[in-house]
């Protein structure tokens, strides 16, 4: 029986605490230290060492580390780490840019290191199912994703604004689901809690197969919503990632006597359907599945969301913010990398 592989954790936070929980029950892995400047021994699980620094960790010597820091400082976390040759997964959205978001790519595949994104989403089950049913073709022909994502402020953020905080969430469930490359967005912010980041954002954009997608988020609503509607030939698919559930409203047939309502082409109410499907913890599946990973070594077959999709969804993200400041659409070259999506 090979030893556990050791693992790291860098930051102490919301999330972080909810990566140390998960790390220090995980099969075949030991959580050998939790770095936080802090040195609040808060959140780290009992008998896990709480560091002042980075370099501290890697002193231990770990096989991987999860990064769990505020968003500005994950190209300096993550450089470090792959330059110790320590593979990485990095909380979502990769990096505060696309230029650093693109240091990092390079940093990891220069040296043929395993890293990968915290995009969750990816492991709702929910979501899950609805991308194998996608793929089967149960909706046939998509025509349209519509996401909304709503609630209240959290006040654990600071560094950046609603955009890439939590539209990079939508934005990689979309083209993840789908199979399909963002080529255009068409986005309007606005800032109302006083904040020098946006706390609303409403985009639209366009999709490599010509479907829409519609992204409706914010951080101004006592409301808490987290839904993923897909329309297609056949209906739709409504996902509530809350609550892990997936519903599938048919298209109903229904003939008519009337002659000048036979001639248009609509659909009509059909049958209603909520499956039943396992309900595992996000969190625990993404964290299984980087494991493997890193067991698998570079050029494995791993199921995790790697660095150049990452890099896709901060380029997007970057479009959203751009096409709001410039008041027009934003056209998204082609992604460079086959299965960025």
């Amino acid at each position: 029986m090979s030893a556990p592989l050791r693992a790291g954790l860098v930051g102490l936070g919301v999330m972080g605490r909810n990566h140390a929980r998960v790390l220090s029950g995980l099969d075949g892995v030991d959580l050998v230290g939790v770095v936080d400047p802090a040195g609040s021994p808060g959140g780290a699980p009992h008998g896990v060492p709480v560091l002042e620094s980075l370099d501290d960790l890697l002193a231990l010597g770990v096989d991987y580390a999860v990064v769990a820091c505020p968003t500005a400082l994950h190209e300096e976390v993550g450089l470090a780490l792959a330059e110790a040759g320590v593979g990485a997964l990095i909380e979502k959205p990769l990096a505060e840019s696309v230029e650093a978001a693109q240091r990092l790519v390079k940093a990891f595949e220069s040296r043929n290191l395993v890293a990968g994104v915290g995009h969750i989403e990816r492991y709702n089950p929910a979501l899950q199912s609805m991308r194998s049913r996608l793929e089967a073709g149960e909706l046939g022909e998509v025509f349209q994703v519509v996401t909304r994502r709503q609630g209240p402020f959290p006040h654990r953020i600071a560094d950046v604004g609603v955009v890439k905080d939590l539209a990079t969430h939508d934005i990689d469930l979309t083209a993840w689901v789908t199979g399909q490359d963002y080529v255009s967005v068409s986005a309007h912010t606005v800032a109302r809690s006083g904040r020098p980041h946006e706390d609303m954002v409403a985009a639209v954009g366009r999709l490599s197969d010509g479907s829409m997608v519609n992204h409706l988020v914010n951080w101004l609503s006592p409301l808490k919503e987290r839904t993923t509607v897909v329309t297609g030939d056949r209906g739709c698919f409504v996902a509530d990632t809350l609550t892990a559930d997936l519903t599938f409203y048919a298209n109903g047939e229904m003939s008519t006597e009337w002659e000048a309502l036979r001639a248009f082409r609509g659909v009509s109410e059909g049958d209603m359907i909520r499956y039943a499907i396992p309900k595992r913890e996000p969190l625990l599946t993404e964290h299984e599945r980087f494991r493997d990973a890193v067991l698998a070594g570079p050029g494995g077959d791993a199921d995790i969301v790697t660095l150049r999709q990452g890099l896709r969804t901060v380029e997007v993200s970057a479009a959203v913010l751009e096409s709001a400041k410039l008041g027009t659409t934003v056209s998204l070259r082609a992604s460079e990398v086959a299965g960025a999506v």
